[in-house]
């Protein structure tokens, strides 16, 4: 008869394990350099990777921190641009049938067509073939949606008038003045306010603190316009008197 015949062992839960089997990785050694355990070999590594690239990005926040702008003024006129990764639904609302009445087909419909095909890129494209030139279908939409999105982002870049635009967010130091004195009321109550800003930083127009003109200059300047254009002649409408009042009150407006 041998031993163990007819027997049967039976475990039972009650009865602590007196030894356990080690938390040990499967042996990959039969397939060597192309696997291998996930913890921790390959999670270490991962985690030392993303260190790398986070410490690198925060040194480089710190080297080259984003660039701020002036607070928000509601009496200033101020053209926002979204970051680079959206400059191409930025230009595509530029376009006749995704603005204006149509502004939902380039705001809503197309951007949610892309991400919806994305989304259901995984079920459409069943091969196992992982070659691009053996899946014409998907390699020909991400090359359609990669140069899409280059384009629309080129043009972006190309149309847009940064110097106006870092002028329009141009930090500017402020110059403090009376708001009740009469060469202010005579300012405001003039169009000037609506180019040069409340507190007199810019807008449209310059600013008109620390000018380094002289009142005589200043008014030559309201009624003949800049030598350089931007500011044409016969934009000033009122009289004399309150010009006299502007001119003066702009050539003091200097920092202490």
């Amino acid at each position: 008869m041998h031993r163990g015949k007819g027997m049967k062992f039976v475990g039972d839960s009650r009865i602590k394990a007196n030894h356990r089997m080690p938390n040990v990785p499967k042996d990959y050694s039969e397939y060597p350099g192309k696997t291998e355990a996930f913890w921790p070999n390959f999670l270490l590594k991962e985690w030392m990777v993303g260190a790398v690239f986070l410490i690198g990005y925060l040194l480089l926040t710190v080297a080259h921190p984003s660039p701020l702008e002036g607070p928000a003024d509601p009496t200033k006129p101020y053209t926002p641009l979204p970051d680079w990764y959206f400059l191409f639904i930025y230009q595509l609302l530029k376009y006749t049938y995704a603005s204006g009445p149509y502004n939902v087909i380039g705001a809503i419909v197309m951007p949610g067509i892309a991400f919806m095909a994305l989304l259901l890129m995984p079920f459409l494209d069943t091969t196992p073939e992982r070659k691009p030139s053996k899946r014409p279908l998907p390699t020909a939409f991400m090359m359609l949606t990669l140069a899409s999105m280059f384009y629309l982002t080129w043009e972006s870049v190309v149309n847009h008038d940064w110097v106006a635009g870092k002028a329009q967010g141009a930090i500017v130091h402020e110059v403090e003045f009376d708001k009740e004195s009469e060469g202010y009321q005579a300012y405001s109550a003039s169009s000037c306010i609506g180019c040069h800003g409340g507190d007199l930083t810019g807008g449209a127009g310059p600013g008109l603190t620390n000018t380094g003109l002289t009142a005589d200059e200043i008014k030559n300047i309201a009624i003949n316009g800049s030598e350089s254009g931007a500011m044409p002649a016969g934009l000033w409408q009122g009289t004399d008197e309150d010009l006299q009042k502007v001119a003066e009150f702009i050539e003091s407006l200097k920092s202490e």
